[in-house]
């Protein structure tokens, strides 16, 4: 009898035809928990935080480098060196970084205004009149940690980059393209306008810092040392009349991180070691000893489990997931997909051979016999799943972690939630699909 075609793939059915009644009741119930995690890590640093206590409550090992990556290893029954299966996702989102020396008034205007750096790939115009919170940290120099997350309580104030009236864009921004009608260098925060009642040089600078210095018991040069980002302060919250979609910042790549994370954390007794990684700075080249790149960190993790083991046999013995999120066909821009390939919301989770751009420039292609293997495991588990790809051929693309670590022999395959909207403020993604992606990192984990 001829092999039967998959009906959890994509083009056969959706989603929502494939999983029960049951199983919808669940994907919104894990959505509310994922909301809530969309909303209580808003950096790397919170990701990772609320990542190693959720790891520790469920009693499960876990591991944190320099606050902005980790790990939770559940050890398998099996042996180390008969490979592990190893989950990696990215917690780092496009955002606005403070530049080291910030602050500055603009005489002309009357505001004291935070110079930024925008960090991954945005569209710039997104950042503008959007209300902004200030997540981060500032380390003084005697070592002492201030912690900010300011705009996010409903007392709060909030910051924001300005933009130009309508009035009087048609010179300056209405004629130009997209990218250049508002610069990476005018992407200011407004941050005050009361001055001091004295005679100062720049009055409201000199409030701003006094007031920092009263809160916070900060000076100027402490933001040298600083880590602050500013990031929508709006939350994540159900999306259309039936709240099947979710809409918030962060979902690229959170979405997978936190289905990574209670997919590893509701393990018992794997048959192979599970990890799942948690890394930074993918959305600027995964550069750095954070990120996917720093691969000292997960040998170490291996050291951990078995001393003994030959790190570099485990490693080309081992299974991966790159957990990462893919283009969702968007509504009035089809033509920038190939929609026999492009994954669409609410087919679950997409798996992608490959990413890169260009004739697959700086991307992992999995081999046939891994993706054979994966459907096998996905239809097993009765996992809703679909192909993707990021748009037609050199029409763009985009990289994830997969590639770097296929370098160390492993075999790698991207898998992850389509994403509507992707590196916006408000990204938008379907119940079913995030709720899928959980399922099959659950279902690989265990495998």
């Amino acid at each position: 009898m001829a092999e039967t075609e998959s009906k959890y793939a994509y083009k056969k059915k959706t989603a929502w035809d494939v999983l029960t009644k049951s199983q919808i009741d669940e994907a919104f119930a894990y959505s509310n928990d994922y909301i809530a995690f969309l909303n209580a890590a808003k950096t790397e640093r919170e990701a990772v935080s609320i990542i190693n206590k959720t790891a520790m409550k469920a009693k499960k090992r876990v591991m944190v480098n320099r606050g902005k990556a980790a790990a939770v290893v559940v050890p398998g029954s099996k042996p180390v060196e008969d490979g592990i299966r190893l989950v990696v996702a990215h917690v780092d989102s496009p955002r606005l970084d403070l530049k080291q020396i910030p602050l500055f008034q603009d005489s002309e205007s009357n505001l004291a205004l935070f110079e930024t750096h925008y960090y991954g790939g945005i569209k710039k115009f997104h950042w503008v009149v959007i209300p902004l919170a200030l997540h981060g940290v500032i380390v003084k120099k005697n070592g002492e940690t201030v912690t900010f997350a300011i705009g996010e309580d409903p007392h709060d104030p909030v910051f924001s980059v300005p933009d130009l009236l309508p009035h009087l864009a048609h010179e300056v921004q209405d004629d130009k393209k997209l990218d250049d009608a508002i610069k990476g260098e005018s992407l200011d925060i407004t941050v005050g306008s009361q001055p001091v009642r004295r005679a100062v040089k720049e009055k409201i600078k000199t409030a701003i810092l006094e007031k920092l210095h009263k809160d916070y018991d900060i000076t100027e040069e402490d933001f040298i040392s600083a880590e602050l980002e500013a990031v929508p302060a709006f939350k994540a919250r159900d999306v259309g009349f039936d709240r099947s979609l979710i809409g918030g910042y962060g979902q690229d790549d959170r979405a997978s991180a936190y289905a990574a994370l209670r997919a590893v954390c509701g393990l018992n007794h794997p048959m192979h070691t599970a990890i799942a990684l948690f890394v930074d700075k993918e959305e600027i080249g995964s550069e750095g000893n954070t990120t996917a790149q720093a691969t000292i960190f997960l040998r170490t993790l291996i050291h951990e489990v078995d001393p003994k083991a030959d790190i570099d046999t485990v490693l080309l013995h081992s299974r991966t997931i790159s957990a990462d999120v893919n283009s969702a066909v968007t509504p009035n821009y089809t033509e920038v997909f190939e929609l026999k390939n492009a994954s669409s919301l609410g087919c679950g989770v997409a798996m992608s051979k490959y990413t890169g751009h260009g004739g697959k420039y700086a991307a992992n292609d999995a081999s046939a016999e891994y993706i054979a293997d994966i459907r096998a495991l996905l239809d097993k588990a009765k996992v809703p799943w679909q192909t993707g790809e990021i748009g037609k051929v050199d029409k763009g693309g985009g990289g994830t972690v997969a590639k770097y670590i296929s370098r160390l022999g492993m075999e790698v395959i991207d898998m992850g939630p389509a994403v509507l909207s992707m590196h916006s403020p408000f990204e938008l993604t379907s119940k079913v699909d995030v709720y899928s992606a959980f399922l099959a990192y659950k279902a690989f984990l265990n495998s």
